[in-house]
């Protein structure tokens, strides 16, 4: 019995070492198998959150014009002139108020 089993761990052995080159084949494919599904994820993650950056420019950019044509009106004479006049009460002076400094 005993004979038995050694020579059966002994054909066990010997069948590894005859197909390990097909055993380590093995391994490298199913290694190969697992790296493609892993960096298959890490693309469709990362594309992901390129979408989601970009929208989010779009939405930044079109804030950006829009504060700009807030700015841009905010700036023209006229705003300006029409909130001095409502706010600080203030108004064109007349011909009469006017004073000209002459520098010689």
């Amino acid at each position: 019995m005993t004979a038995r089993k050694a020579a059966l761990v002994f054909d066990i052995w010997h069948d590894l070492v005859r197909h390990s080159m097909t055993y380590i084949l093995l391994l490298l494919v199913v290694i190969s198998a697992f790296s493609v599904i892993y960096y298959s994820h890490v693309n469709r993650q990362s594309t992901s959150q390129l979408e989601v950056l970009l929208t989010k420019k779009d939405e930044l950019n079109t804030e950006w014009r829009n504060l700009l044509l807030e700015q841009n009106s905010l700036a023209e004479h006229s705003a300006i002139e029409s909130k001095a006049k409502k706010l600080l009460q203030m108004k064109r002076p007349d011909v009469n108020s006017e004073v000209i400094i002459s520098l010689q």
